[in-house]
């Protein structure tokens, strides 16, 4: 049989059934895990044998979300974890030592930039910033002390696409490990290891869990560098629950036939707003007007669903915005069978100066839309109404 395609690898990659033959994957709440004899446990122990011993280090139910999403990236291995924040420090800090050097892009989530900015200096590990419309200036950020380069793409909440084929050209020629945040687009939409990076993490909180209901994160990539990271969090406990792991797993199942409806609403809805004379402008993928719309084309099967798009009036305008929806939630999450609405500059990003927001796009006037289910006509319906 060849290859499955994404859909079925979703939907049948599956833990072993057990002596039950449950059809679904059942739910595995423990905590700890039985040995047979004191040489099963030592073997187990010093990783002679290969298998559960602690849901710290690992749980049917985590093993089998990795599993999927490790295939749906083509990775080699992954981690689960309790949060994408978790994700995204630990796959960092598993892997940086004193005195290390990270490039990043700056367009990058708000508790993201405080990780660069307030704790890792605390080790002596600095960071150089890049706008992603310059990646080209990336070689010249270089240091002997360089390990690693970091990016979101697209980015949060900008919707900016930063080109991974080039990304992945710099960090081989100089031989640093790529990192690449991929929660907007999710596996379905994108799959960064195929143009060279070594990792890539997610926040499974968002839409591969789809429904707003569980926190999750996972990273995959390069079955050495996982290795670095899952003794790092052995030992420090960031591990995703084995109920969350059940959950997210689920999702996975219907993460494609989600997001081709997702993305189908967004652009619907970014082609409507970029008609509406109270909008400014409209940042979306799949919008011919996007400044690197060739590049999303290139390298992302969809659009995704979030929107950016900046109301004229500036702040006052926004907050009355957010204010004025009646369908939309307003909410700091994103990746919801609802729609949602953000105002990144007063919640999401709040924490960064004016500087900084400015610096990045965030506009006092900037909303983030997070597209849901909701019938397309209603969603739109109620954009517009607000906006007026």
């Amino acid at each position: 049989m060849s290859t499955p395609h994404f859909e079925t690898e979703a939907i049948r990659t599956q833990i072993e059934r057990s002596q039950f033959l449950e059809h679904s994957s059942p739910l595995y709440l423990t905590s700890s895990y039985i040995f047979e004899d004191a040489e099963d446990m030592r073997a187990s122990f010093s990783e002679e044998k290969e298998r559960n011993i602690y849901s710290r280090f690992s749980n049917p139910n985590t093993s089998e979300f990795v599993e999927k999403i490790a295939k749906m990236e083509g990775a080699e291995t992954g981690y689960a974890f309790a949060t994408g924040m978790s994700a995204v420090f630990s796959s960092l800090a598993a892997l940086l030592n004193s005195g290390d050097h990270v490039i990043s892009s700056r367009s990058v989530f708000g508790s993201t930039h405080s990780l660069f900015t307030k704790f890792f200096p605390k080790w002596n590990i600095s960071h150089t910033y890049f706008k992603v419309n310059e990646v080209e200036k990336i070689e010249s950020l270089i240091k002997p002390e360089t390990k690693i380069i970091f990016a979101e793409t697209p980015t949060n909440p900008g919707v900016d696409i930063i080109d991974l084929e080039k990304l992945g050209e710099i960090a081989k020629k100089h031989n640093l490990i790529l990192v690449i945040d991929n929660c907007f687009a999710t596996p379905y939409i994108q799959n960064p290891i195929k143009y060279g990076a070594h990792l890539v993490i997610h926040s499974a909180t968002k839409m591969i869990d789809g429904q707003g209901r569980v926190l999750g994160g996972v990273t995959v990539g390069n079955a050495d560098l996982i290795r670095e990271i899952y003794l790092f969090s052995r030992n420090t406990g960031p591990a995703l629950s084995p109920f969350n792991a059940w959950i997210l797993s689920k999702s996975l199942e219907t993460l494609a036939v989600r997001l081709e409806k997702h993305s189908e609403n967004a652009l619907k809805l970014a082609e409507f707003l970029e008609t509406h004379p109270n909008v400014q402008h409209v940042k979306y993928p799949f919008l011919k007007s996007h400044p690197q719309y060739e590049t999303a084309k290139k390298q992302m099967r969809l659009g995704g669903n979030i929107i950016s798009f900046e109301i004229k009036g500036g702040i006052d305008a926004g907050r009355k915005f957010v204010n004025s929806v009646q369908l939309c939630s307003r909410s700091a999450n994103l990746g919801d069978t609802r729609s949602i609405v953000t105002h990144p500059a007063s919640t999401t990003h709040s924490k960064l100066s004016e500087e900084d927001r400015l610096e990045v796009g965030i506009t006092d006037g900037l909303i983030r839309t997070s597209v849901g289910l909701e019938h397309i006509d209603d969603i739109i319906a109620d954009i517009k109404q607000a906006l007026s």
